[in-house]
């Protein structure tokens, strides 16, 4: 059986299985990071160099980085509907995804510990205003997207993109500073409420 190493509490991990619930596939998962079973230890470093989560195992082969697990596991049960195969519309739903990862991701890095976590290691006033700045900017560009679709983050139906950004739009919401009226990511919001899996791994309380 699919196994997928690494706690539901991880954003990275929820994205996963999420996936897995839109899919239908049957996995295993198991309770890997802070909390949990290590992850700096011989046995996991030889799984994921980094330490993180999540892992995915597949018989003899080994995946490591979430959104590159999600790909993996649309293009295996052949959901072209998650992930296109048409060049140009893949590249379109990828390119969304890298986003999320790298510019989205970053903009939350200081401004979460602070406000959501209450690390105190995160309390300058200056680097919180600037980051809550850069992460709002990014919800502009997701908005401004969601306005000219009408619908999901690439067009009319639902892909991986939305996967990764509704975990993403989550935690920007469940994190309490002033957020400026979003009408477009409301209403994609509700649609994603529509569907289980979201409910069970995405707005779950969690962020």
């Amino acid at each position: 059986m699919l196994k997928i190493l690494g706690k539901t509490t991880s954003i990275n991990v929820r994205k996963v299985l999420w996936t897995c619930e839109e899919i239908g596939v049957d996995y295993l998962q198991e309770d890997y990071g802070s909390g949990f079973a290590s992850t700096h230890t011989d046995a996991f470093r030889a799984l994921n160099p980094n330490a993180m989560v999540p892992v995915l195992i597949d018989d003899d082969f080994v995946l490591w980085e979430s959104n590159a697990i999600c790909r993996y596991l649309a293009r295996k049960a052949g959901r072209a509907d998650l992930l296109p195969t048409e060049p140009q519309a893949c590249a379109n739903v990828e390119h969304w995804m890298d986003w999320q990862a790298s510019e989205f991701n970053n903009a939350w890095r200081y401004v979460f510990p602070a406000l959501a976590r209450k690390n105190p290691d995160f309390n300058d006033p200056y680097a919180i205003a600037t980051g809550i700045k850069e992460w709002n900017h990014c919800i502009g560009i997701v908005e401004q997207q969601l306005q000219r679709t009408g619908a999901y983050v690439v067009g009319e139906t639902f892909t991986l993109a939305d996967v990764v950004l509704g975990l993403s739009v989550n935690r920007w919401k469940m994190t309490p500073f002033e957020h400026p009226q979003v009408p477009a990511i409301e209403a994609w919001f509700a649609r994603l409420n529509q569907r289980p899996p979201f409910l069970k791994h995405g707005n779950n309380g969690m962020l």
